[in-house]
């Protein structure tokens, strides 16, 4: 430990991590064309996840104002409802609809998580700035300044992800959605490279929310809607650092003892594999084919090839094995009854066993109703997990990001079936030109389940142009999904 004298009140120079994402955002330009590209199916899988979400009232419950009655006419439009909110809010429960069900895109490193999760704050801000300026008379935000926006945002939180562990310090991932968030939406605010330092600053000082809500014996439902609690809390941040000039916190983590290296950290500084830029959005995750975690993606799809063979078997199996990652292994590895949805979309037993049984596996799957079939925890009492070293080193290696697992049914009378292992889902970046269209039918399905046919096809002809999208106002983007 380096001496320091806790005594002098001498402001230090900002903390090197904290410049650089405001050199970043301020200004680095965001020219990769499949980044944008990227970036423009993802706010498509997003809001389609959004109007998936809508079928399930635990979701819909948080979508309104937090007091009853404290609506913003002219505010931001909460997709797929009529409700206008301030932008604090809005970001909340756009950030909340996105991830509910767990089928928006993955990032997966030493950390993980979804950046697309920022889109709550970032098209939550961006409406609320759009509208203000028609009010105001000057020109609009546009779609494609969103876009850029989002990729920075994806950046921020995927390249501390790489090889920063939250999760071994016990904190969940959604930290780096609150500074990720913080920092982009206080430029699209106004703010300057002092103003994202402040936020981020103020973002840091928060701490970290527990990964208690994720895990056996606690899985609940807050993990659907953290990721728009952290949304909220950046927007937050991001106006008190434009509009109300707050303070700043220069070494709010390199303070000996009170910052957040100390305390949350265990000391140690953050670790960066490569500088900013816009390789995260180019090798991002998507979920296309199923609402599962996605350590347990390629588990799902091994089970579907084995359905056929196995569901007219099921009495006559004697162990299942399951190989995975070692992050799989170690959070989604899960024994016991599962208490309710979240429970079961984080448990690789559960997500393997439908759809072996009835050959699919939907957001409904996890509901009380289908679990209660008593063969799905037959099949989980049989199952086996184990790391395979193979796969958590192509999990690491920035060549491959790859997200293995292996799955292989033995019977009592000595068979087995063969051992299906894949390397990586139909999302991944190396299956881009077979993912897409299927990513495209995941958002067409969404958008048929919720809204008028009208509306389905104005954002169809709008989504099906790069240039239309693209320079779209956001008030009237968000328009097309409001009912």
């Amino acid at each position: 430990m380096s001496q320091h004298d806790i005594r002098s009140a001498r402001r230090p120079a900002p903390d090197a991590p904290m410049a650089a994402i405001a050199d970043y955002v301020a200004d680095y330009p965001i020219s990769s064309r499949d980044a944008i590209d990227t970036a423009r199916y993802m706010v498509m899988d997003s809001l389609g996840c959004a109007m998936l979400a809508m079928k399930f009232p635990e979701c819909v419950k948080h979508l309104g104002p937090i007091v009853p009655g404290a609506t913003m006419p002219g505010g931001v439009r909460v997709p797929g409802t009529s409700h206008e909110l301030d932008p604090v809010q809005a970001a909340f429960a756009i950030g909340t609809q996105i991830r509910w069900l767990d089928f928006n895109d993955t990032w997966l490193a030493a950390e993980w998580g979804h950046p697309s999760d920022n889109l709550g704050s970032i098209l939550a801000v961006g409406d609320y700035l759009s509208r203000k300026a028609v009010r105001e008379g000057r020109a609009p935000m546009t779609m494609g300044e969103v876009l850029r926006y989002a990729v920075k945002a994806h950046e921020i939180q995927g390249v501390y992800a790489l090889q920063n562990s939250f999760n071994r310090v016990g904190l969940d991932h959604v930290i780096l959605v609150r500074v990720a968030s913080a920092a982009v939406v206080t430029h699209m605010l106004g703010g300057g490279k002092d103003a994202i330092m402040t936020a981020v600053s103020h973002s840091w000082i928060d701490n970290g929310a527990l990964r208690t809500y994720r895990h056996a014996p606690n899985t609940g439902p807050r993990k659907s809607w953290a990721a728009g609690d952290a949304c909220r809390r950046a927007v937050t941040h991001a106006l008190n650092a434009v509009d109300k000039g707050v303070v700043g916190y220069p070494s709010a983590l390199s303070a000996k003892t009170w910052g957040f290296y100390d305390v949350a950290f265990r000391g140690h500084p953050f670790e960066f594999e490569r500088p900013f830029s816009s390789y995260v959005m180019e090798n991002v995750l998507f979920k296309i084919s199923y609402p599962a975690e996605f350590h347990a993606q390629t588990a799902v799809e091994c089970a579907m090839r084995l359905h056929a063979e196995v569901a007219p078997r099921l009495h006559e199996i004697e162990r299942i094995e399951i190989e995975t990652q070692e992050a799989g292994a170690r959070i989604i590895d899960k024994t016991g009854p599962l208490a309710n949805y979240a429970d079961r979309d984080h448990c690789i037993q559960y997500m393997v066993a439908v759809p072996l049984i009835f050959g699919r596996l939907t957001a409904d799957d996890y509901g009380d109703a289908v679990a209660c079939d008593p063969r799905i925890d037959a099949l989980r009492d049989k199952m086996q997990v184990r790391e395979n070293p193979q796969f958590t080193r192509d999990y690491f290696d920035a060549d491959k990001r790859y997200i293995g697992n292996s799955v292989q049914v033995f019977y009592k009378d000595g068979s087995h079936s063969e051992k299906v292992a894949i390397d990586y889902p139909i999302g991944h970046r190396k299956r881009r030109a077979e993912g897409i269209p299927v990513l495209l039918q995941k958002f067409d399905g969404a958008l048929r389940g919720h809204l008028p046919q009208q509306q389905v096809q104005r954002i169809q002809q709008t989504c099906a142009s790069a240039e239309r999208f693209d320079s779209m106002p956001v008030h009237d983007f968000m328009d097309l999904f409001a009912l």
